[in-house]
């Protein structure tokens, strides 16, 4: 009220009109025909019902670790923002512990630990959404539509300075309406939604894949680092919220009626076939998320299969050729590592572990021509690898460890597989959420990379309870949840989908994560 009532005052002033009559808030040049194509009529329309997707799927993503930090060490109260309060001091606190419940009223498909459905949604919608995106750009440069979008004159800053002062009276400056030009306001508002936020969301999303920051240390970087990138994401889709809602209440407050015309039907006149016609989009927009989250229930496996097959196969394309290679030096060792998992209750690992494991065995069979039973001993004695290498988590946490232990291309040596192994599965002492063995799988190229670790070794002490004593999985070009803890045996297969429900892996399987899940 202060400040409206201050710009009220000012726009009274000689100095104010004098500025307003000189820098027109609506620009004359350059020219350019008037009305909107339908190309920008249907990219537009699509856009709102992508986003709405994305914003719901990316809500539930955060949920599952509500906070966001500066430092890729992701230690528990240095957050910037978080969503809940510190941790329990009073016991062992998980990651997975640490998610939130979301309603379906606003998450994606709602609840606790959703994060595999949630990315399903997120990124299926991410790709149409870049589809999206690139059919209106290439058009917008194709057309003179790019001069009504993109400013090509210095001039727009003052006008721009006009407009606000105009508007901060809440006097709305004279116009022609969007049908015709954008004022200098809109059109800086919209270039920097179109070639600014929404690229940095892109970007931002892709600095989160261990495949891509493993390989490329440098693209994290651009940001700051992986954290930092993500709480740029972050920001971009609250830069998005934060622009549809002033957009909405200027496409209410002017010319409501003719400016929906405009954009559903190119039309700059006065009725409420545009209002009726948004009305449905909206319907349409809200049934399709009703509609998603009943499916996300009653068929999970239908809709992972899907994208298995899409974005699955996109990010094969993308990521998987690049082999991890990042590493880092021994002070960026991050103090603190978030636990995940079930530590093992087994009769069996128990005894092991009072027995500081001297009488461990990993057993190594399947395809292979010479099956083996190995102890600790025997895999200090083949031969170790030290690397300080980024662990990131499908919840968005991560750190950086030293890791020592085996490389998996000498077991695969010592064990010989035959041409129709192309898989491995690795199965645990410890039990999934759900219940039963934890397993996961993984690919020979992607265990014969230099950075694969059979680790039995953390930061240069045995391999802490917590983090998958006695030996544990390293394959830095993929997500934690695929990296093995308690390792009991490993067996080598032609195909993941031999094995549990074939999907994969007991998180594939149980919580219906993607089985290729670099991002």
């Amino acid at each position: 009220m202060v400040v409206v009532a201050a710009f009220k005052v000012f726009y009274t002033t000689s100095v104010a009109q004098s500025f307003i009559k000189t820098h027109s808030c609506v620009q004359s040049t350059p020219s350019f025909p008037p009305g909107i194509p339908v190309w920008i009529i249907v990219t537009h329309a699509l856009n709102f019902f992508l986003i709405v997707m994305i914003l719901r799927a990316g809500w539930q993503i955060l949920a599952d670790h509500p906070r966001l930090y500066q430092k890729i060490d992701c230690t528990p109260d240095s957050e910037w923002l978080r969503f809940r309060g510190p941790i329990p001091k009073n016991r062992v606190w998980t990651a997975k512990d640490d998610a939130i419940m979301l309603s379906p009223l606003f998450g994606m498909p709602g609840g606790r630990h959703t994060i595999g459905v949630a990315r399903h949604w997120h990124f299926i919608f991410d790709i149409l959404f870049v589809i999206n995106g690139i059919v209106f750009i290439v058009l917008t440069f194709t057309t003179q539509q790019y001069l009504k979008l993109v400013p090509t004159q210095w001039s727009i800053l003052p006008a721009a300075g006009s407009c606000l002062v105009q508007y901060s009276a809440l006097y709305l400056p004279t116009e022609p309406g969007g049908y015709f030009r954008f004022d200098a306001i809109q059109q800086l508002s919209y270039f920097f939604i179109v070639f600014v936020t929404a690229p940095a969301a892109i970007l931002t999303g892709l600095a989160m894949s261990p495949a891509l920051d493993n390989r490329f240390k440098w693209y994290q970087r651009l940001f700051g680092n992986r954290q930092i990138a993500r709480s740029a994401h972050f920001i971009a889709m609250v830069t998005f919220v934060g622009f549809f809602f002033i957009h909405m209440l200027m496409v209410f407050s002017t010319q409501f009626s003719k400016n929906l015309n405009a954009i559903t039907l190119d039309r700059n006149e006065y009725n409420l076939n545009g209002v009726m016609l948004t009305l449905v989009g909206v319907g349409v927009t809200i049934a399709f998320q009703v509609w998603a989250v009943n499916f996300s229930w009653t068929h999970t496996r239908v809709l992972q299969r899907i994208s298995n097959m899409t974005v699955g196969r996109v990010m094969d394309l993308l990521f998987d050729h690049y082999g991890p290679r990042a590493e880092y030096r021994e002070k960026d060792i991050s103090p603190f590592f978030w636990p995940n998992g079930l530590v093992p209750t087994s009769e069996e690992w128990t005894h092991l572990k009072d027995e500081e494991f001297r009488d461990y065995r990993v057993r190594v069979h399947g395809l292979v021509e010479n099956p083996v039973e190995l102890s600790l001993q025997d895999l200090r004695e083949m031969g170790g690898r030290d690397q300080i290498t980024m662990h990131n988590c499908i919840q968005g946490w991560s750190a950086i460890g030293k890791w020592s232990g085996l490389p998996f291309s000498t077991l695969i040596e010592l064990v010989k597989p035959s041409p129709d192994a192309k898989w491995v599965m690795f199965y645990s002492y410890g039990e999934g959420g759900e219940g039963g063995q934890y397993y996961d799988s993984h690919s020979i190229k992607d265990l014969g990379h230099n950075q694969s670790l059979l680790a039995y070794e953390m930061n240069g002490e045995p391999l802490p309870v917590l983090h998958g004593a006695p030996l544990r999985l390293r394959v830095e070009n993929q997500l934690g949840f695929k990296q093995v803890k308690w390792i009991k045996e490993i067996e080598f297969v032609r195909h993941f989908s031999e094995r549990g429900a074939s999907q994969g892996g007991y998180n594939e399987d149980h919580e219906f994560y993607g089985y290729r899940d670099e991002i």
